[in-house]
């Protein structure tokens, strides 16, 4: 795929008019699903895709058009032709003002291989680990490809292997517990131990629920509750355009407003699974510290942000999102969880999140799967959802008691058009209180 798609940028380089300027931007997969439903298989199949998205700018005039590729002879006809229409268009568009691209050639190459299993192996072993058990979920895994080349000779490749496979085992009514397995490398053993670990979980979802009163009370965010407000906050949290016309949920941290200090906040690209290098051309730094120890550091600039508002550019995406979040870890170690959370509210998941005041950095949203009831250190009841209502501010600020000291990684589930390479490194959050409002 590397090779094909530098032959097709070359051989369309070469057609340019003067004064024109081409970005090709590839973006493909070859992966392998499975949906599952009762342990059992209910839809498998295999994906090969790319497309690619061929951006001709000339006189500060840009236009673009995305292509499906084939893998064959046609492609670089089916190309031509989008250039062709694309250039028709060029003409009649205005100057853009904010337009900048990389005009200093800065070629990269990485690749991140993993042991990803057939994926008649990987039926097999979560059919063997969840015999007995009603498990739905969904497996993706196989091979993700990003590339880029313009005119101006610069050449980026990046290519990853990765696994991630989502699934709940479900008791009764809205009872249930969710979990899932992702990472480079397929590991039998471990996902059989993942398993377990919710089977067990499901046991406690057996014991008669609590129906707990509207109040404040200790709580324990596990690493998927707690990706759960981070990716709420990741829409434009820390992007430069949302902080410079007041749209961000963090834009009182422009204004003096600080989280806790245990709190450390990255776009760690180097540790993730997204490309080093986005559509303009820019290469990433490694990392990008967005909150350190709790106070502002630098924001997600893009390069339309950096044009229109005159800031230094860091090689975001257009979206202006973390790709690849990490926040610190801390000092609690996973076995004295219960012990230090003692009585208060262990949650697994959260869901529904919005925010009900956006300006305050205020998020709502319920309790969802395995949130349990602790007394003294030990788990004594499930807990019907509870809706929460609390700000960033209290939650990763004023009441943030610790951290765990193990952090795990989440793959994005998304496989909207193609499957997502965004990923998130996590602790658990324990807090010293949670406002909840129903």
């Amino acid at each position: 795929m590397k090779a094909d798609f530098f032959e097709l940028a070359d051989e369309l380089c070469c057609e340019l008019h003067t004064g024109e300027v081409l970005l090709c931007y590839l973006s493909g997969e070859r992966s392998d699903f499975v949906r599952f439903n009762r342990a059992l298989v209910r839809q498998a199949g295999s994906v090969e895709q790319r497309y690619v998205s061929l951006r001709l700018i000339h006189s500060r005039r840009q236009a673009s058009a995305r292509v499906a590729l084939a893998g064959g002879a046609d492609d670089l006809a089916t190309c031509r032709s989008a250039m062709h229409r694309v250039r028709e268009q060029l003409s009649q568009l205005p100057e853009d003002p904010w337009l900048l691209y990389a005009d200093r050639p800065q070629s990269t190459s990485t690749e991140r291989r993993g042991r990803l299993a057939p994926a008649e192996d990987v039926v097999s072993a979560i059919s063997a680990a969840a015999k007995g058990l009603d498990l739905v979920g969904f497996y993706a895994g196989g091979t993700l490809y990003r590339g880029f080349a313009n005119s101006l000779g610069q050449r980026n490749w990046h290519e990853v292997d990765a696994h991630n496979f989502d699934w709940s085992l479900h008791l009764h009514a809205d009872k249930a517990v969710k979990s899932g397995y992702a990472g480079l490398d397929w590991d039998p053993a471990l996902l059989a131990a993942k398993l377990e670990d919710s089977a067990r979980e499901l046991h406690r979802m057996k014991s008669p629920a609590r129906t707990l009163r509207p109040g404040e009370y200790r709580a324990y965010l596990a690493p998927r509750a707690v990706e759960e407000i981070t990716g709420l906050l990741s829409y434009d949290a820390f992007s430069a355009r949302a902080r410079a016309t007041r749209q961000s949920a963090l834009t009182r941290m422009d204004q003096g407003e600080r989280l806790s200090r245990k709190l450390t906040v990255v776009e760690n690209t180097e540790a993730g699974f997204s490309p080093p290098f986005q559509e303009m051309g820019y290469v990433k730094p490694a990392a990008v510290v967005l909150i350190d120890r709790g106070a502002p550091r630098e924001k997600l600039v893009s390069p339309r942000s950096a044009q229109e508002y005159r800031l230094r550019l860091n090689a975001a995406n257009s979206r202006e999102n973390p790709d690849s979040l990490e926040l610190s870890g801390g000092d609690l170690p996973d076995e004295d969880i219960l012990a230090a959370l003692d009585h208060g509210l262990y949650v697994s998941n959260l869901w529904y999140l919005n925010f009900s005041d956006k300006p305050a950095g205020r998020i709502t949203g319920m309790t969802r799967f395995a949130t349990f009831l602790v007394e003294g250190g030990q788990i004594v009841a499930p807990v019907n959802p509870l809706r929460f209502d609390d700000t960033v501010y209290r939650m990763f600020g004023d009441t943030l008691e610790r951290l765990t000291r193990s952090r795990e990684l989440l793959l994005s589930t998304s496989t909207y058009d193609e499957r997502s390479t965004a990923s998130a490194c996590l602790p658990g959050a324990l807090l010293e209180s949670l406002r909840f409002t129903l």
